[in-house]
């Protein structure tokens, strides 16, 4: 693993921290759980550990290398 990838897969687990708290903190007004801003956080926090891990990285098959 690079250090590129640590340090996305840090920030990855830090930025769905940080959605767990904003989803879990209750607003002034008393509202109940839920923010559409910790959902958003979620979102980019799994797209970072998915680009983190390479699960998109290109891996061709045997075929596709002329074997």
């Amino acid at each position: 693993m690079s250090t590129q990838q640590v340090i996305e897969l840090a920030l990855a687990a830090a930025l769905f921290a940080l959605g767990v708290w904003q989803y879990r903190r209750r607003t002034a007004d008393g509202e109940a759980y839920g923010s559409q801003s910790a959902v958003l956080l979620f979102i980019v926090a799994i797209l970072l550990a998915i680009h983190g891990l390479a699960l998109l990285d290109y891996r061709p098959s045997p075929a596709e290398m002329g074997q």
